[in-house]
């Protein structure tokens, strides 16, 4: 499997309170990768992977990158990222879509196919950090609490190392990358990034509860995936109790929590074997 030559058409859609940038690969049944905070060029090797026979849609969530929001203090929710979801989805007029959210992208997705069943044939929910849905929710609670303080107290680099603690990510020394360099040193958009997440996006996306009953319900496929590297991890063990309580089995996926990353070919063939 190899990525595509195909031609990217980059677009702008104003949407209630913010600039959506999108991207659109490819032709054929559309896709959509969301991620958050990841962007659309963290998914831009696995769409080239999928675009050979798929209209594949990327985007920046609200807030990060190049969709701007009106009012940088407000929350990102999973609610409203589904509802820009859905009116990308509306604006090209090519759904029904196969959406796959990885990490806060997964909780966007599945909001998605609650608020709009129609517009989803299958979710692939790739690693949702619902931490409402394990049993030391409180402990989890406390812990994002922690890591925001920390970021407003202490800077990023002590924050994502608190981030990494509360999300049970063990990084092999050998493995281990350099903390990021000072703000001053660092690209305006990446920190104020950075800021989002921590201050805006974190809170709203962990705390999230899915209606389950309403999961159950829809005509949506929805599929859990974990990376087969996550197991131990946060990721691993909110995503079985989101399984479990659907009444389904994971999938299985390569690589860990960024698996689309580490390995995109990889990973694309497994999404495919999903779709099959």
């Amino acid at each position: 499997m190899t990525a595509t030559t195909t031609a990217v058409t980059a677009g702008t859609l104003g949407v209630p309170g913010a600039r959506l940038h999108y991207e659109v690969r490819g032709s054929g049944p559309l896709v959509v990768l969301a991620g958050a905070p990841m962007g659309a060029e963290a998914f831009a090797p696995l769409a080239g992977l999928l675009a050979g026979d798929h209209t594949v849609l990327t985007t920046d969530p609200r807030g990060v990158g190049r969709s701007p929001v009106d009012d940088p203090e407000q929350d990102s929710t999973p609610e409203l990222r589904a509802d820009d979801l859905s009116r990308l989805i509306a604006h090209l007029g090519a759904g029904p879509a196969v959406a796959l959210g990885s990490s806060g992208g997964a909780v966007t997705v599945l909001a998605l196919a609650q608020s709009h069943p129609e517009q989803v044939t299958t979710v692939v929910a790739h690693e949702p950090p619902l931490s409402e849905l394990v049993d030391d929710r409180d402990r989890l609670r406390a812990g994002t609490e922690r890591i925001i303080a920390t970021y407003l107290a202490e800077g990023s680099a002590a924050a994502w190392r608190e981030f990494m603690a509360v999300g049970d990510i063990v990084v092999p020394e050998d493995d281990a990358h350099p903390s990021p360099p000072p703000e001053a040193d660092r690209d305006d958009q990446a920190v104020a990034d950075e800021r989002h997440f921590f201050l805006h996006e974190l809170r709203d996306t962990t705390r999230w509860q899915p209606d389950l009953a309403a999961l159950r319900a829809v005509p949506t496929r929805v599929v859990v995936g974990i990376g087969e590297a996550s197991r131990g991890e946060l990721c691993d063990r909110t995503s079985r109790a989101l399984a479990a309580a659907l009444g389904t089995e994971p999938a299985m996926f390569p690589g860990s929590h960024i698996g689309f990353l580490e390995d995109p070919v990889a990973f694309a063939g497994r999404f495919r074997e999903l779709l099959s």
